[in-house]
């Protein structure tokens, strides 16, 4: 535990320990996240971080209130209220910020799931053990995050001495994936059933590949569909507004100063701007994310 989480333990936990039953849910936000740290370790660390910002913010907005002369009481007043706000939504942020890792490290899995699928089904057309298919695994970092969670799988049985069901059960509940989790679920009902995994394995992954065959298909569909929208509504509409506006000035008198600061920030900033938007948005839609 590094020196700024052993501090905000010993001196804020016994304040937070009362009321950890409301944060159940990122406790478990906190196991699918892979951060790495307990629930009362978070919460205290961000409680921390939240009051020496709201320390080193009342000052800075007391000085600041202060110069536009609104009188000392009401500057502190703003001050402290500003900093109160500004340090719950900071305290906030930090509540819901594993939710954002647990998205992310969901599309990963998701997106290497098919060919994670596969390499495992030929693993286990070898008729090795269990542990042994999940050992050799883990050794190829290729996968992502599914060979993290592998390997979380090998540390349970070698470091913990647990056995590839109750590995399983750990890796279903701390996973952030849907699909991984039902794929070990599956994995440990085919072993206490005593059926062929590898055939399980051999049909889950054809089912992952045909699964993400239909997502890039959607992809492409909509892609051509914000293509369409991008270059009708900026690339044609900017070239339109620019040579109305152009036909109009002489009309209605825009001073050609004017005008040319309209188009500069029309081609060098709105844009832009909306380029971005449009990637941002097509790498969301994306099935992995990139």
């Amino acid at each position: 535990m590094a020196f700024f989480e052993k501090m905000a333990m010993r001196y804020l936990f016994k304040y937070l320990e009362p009321h950890l039953e409301l944060f159940s849910d990122l406790r478990e936000d906190l196991k699918k996240s892979g951060l790495g740290k307990t629930l009362e370790e978070y919460l205290s660390s961000s409680l921390l971080t939240c009051l020496i910002l709201f320390i080193v913010e009342v000052p800075v907005f007391t000085l600041i209130f202060s110069l536009l002369n609104l009188g000392a009481l009401f500057s502190i007043f703003m001050a402290l209220t500003t900093s109160l706000l500004i340090c719950t939504f900071f305290f906030i942020l930090f509540v819901n910020y594993p939710k954002f890792i647990i998205r992310d490290r969901a599309k990963s899995i998701e997106r290497t799931l098919p060919f994670a699928g596969i390499y495992l089904s030929t693993i286990a057309s070898s008729r090795l053990p269990p542990h042994k298919i999940f050992e050799i695994f883990s050794r190829f970092e290729e996968y992502g995050e599914v060979n993290k969670e592998v390997k979380r799988i090998v540390r349970d049985m070698k470091m913990f001495g647990l056995s590839v069901y109750d590995s399983l059960e750990k890796a279903i509940d701390r996973t952030p994936s849907k699909e991984l989790r039902d794929l070990f679920w599956s994995i440990l009902s085919t072993l206490k059933a005593g059926g062929d995994l590898a055939a399980y394995l051999r049909e889950q992954s054809k089912a992952f590949l045909e699964n993400y065959r239909r997502k890039l298909r959607e992809f492409a569909r909509s892609l051509s569909i914000y293509l369409e929208i991008y270059l009708t509504a900026l690339v044609l509409g900017t070239i339109f507004f620019i040579i109305l506006t152009s036909l109009m000035s002489g009309f209605t008198g825009i001073v050609a100063q004017n005008l040319v600061f309209i188009q500069f920030f029309l081609i060098f900033f709105f844009v832009p701007l909306i380029s971005v938007a449009f990637i941002i948005l097509i790498k969301a839609a994306s099935p992995g994310g990139e």
